[in-house]
């Protein structure tokens, strides 16, 4: 356990318009794409505003639950309630392995050396980019799996994704939802509702975990900060799904691919 990471948590003082225009900034990235930008909120809150690994963690982990709970019901609202209760088996499939995956996640970012924990989020930033080009440059078939090998292999890919979604503070539908179209054959609307049906759940798993280490003070200190930063969030996630198409993805995602490298590189070297 590290000691930069639980003592008194740095407190922002940067402007509250800067803070908002930054959410709103990383919010219009992820709303042109269909995601809630988390996975570019990280860097920003450890290179711009100087928060540790951890802290920054946990105040994009906020971040993103209050991105899930926005989306959720204009999601829903999208899709037929009884269609979406229709899949449920594949969300509680899924769910199976991810709470699981996010008490492990958080288990093992508070018990990290810092800069052990720089390194797995610059390993993971790659990772992040390269899914990013993947599901949005090719066309997403099924596997066509076997009941009894889907069971499994949605437990395993739903652990993966928990322990993901918890290491780096994000809700994980850039993971979930290629993973519900490949092994459950769903169309990619659905898929995207049902992996906020997923989503919420495990980032409450994760956040159970990091209280119990005091590792929420990070919040109480940055209230202030967090709301900010989290309504320039919603507001640009907003704005971002009205430009969904603007930009053609042939331009866009090598672009924000480009920003997760960059962003890898800088926490890798990260001191």
């Amino acid at each position: 356990m590290t000691t930069d990471q639980h003592l008194v948590p740095l407190r922002s003082t940067h402007s509250t318009p800067l803070v908002f225009g930054a959410g709103a900034a990383i919010g219009v990235l992820g709303g042109m794409i269909g995601l809630g930008g988390a996975e570019f909120r990280l860097p920003l809150l450890i290179s711009l505003f100087g928060f540790a690994a951890l802290s920054a963690v946990i105040l994009n982990k906020a971040m993103s639950l209050v991105v899930v709970l926005t989306a959720l019901p204009a999601r829903l609202a999208a899709i037929p309630a009884a269609d979406v209760a229709a899949r449920l088996p594949v969300a509680v499939n899924l769910l199976a392995g991810s709470l699981l995956g996010a008490w492990a996640g958080a288990s093992w970012a508070v018990r990290m050396r810092s800069a052990t924990l720089y390194k797995v989020l610059a390993v993971l930033m790659v990772f992040m980019a390269a899914a990013l080009v993947v599901t949005h440059t090719t066309t997403l078939g099924t596997l066509d799996l076997p009941l009894w090998a889907q069971v499994p292999a949605g437990v395993v890919a739903g652990f993966g994704i928990g322990v993901v979604a918890a290491v780096m503070g994000v809700a994980g539908g850039e993971l979930l939802i290629p993973t519900i179209v490949l092994l459950f054959g769903k169309n990619i609307k659905t898929a995207g509702s049902l992996s906020l049906l997923v989503s919420l759940p495990t980032m409450l798993v994760a956040f159970a975990r990091y209280s119990r280490d005091g590792s929420f003070a990070v919040l109480g200190s940055n209230r202030r900060f967090a709301l900010v930063l989290a309504a320039g969030s919603v507001a640009g996630a907003v704005l971002g799904g009205l430009l969904l198409g603007v930009f053609p993805d042939a331009v866009l995602i090598p672009a924000l691919a480009a920003i997760l490298l960059v962003s890898a590189v800088k926490l890798a070297r990260h001191n």
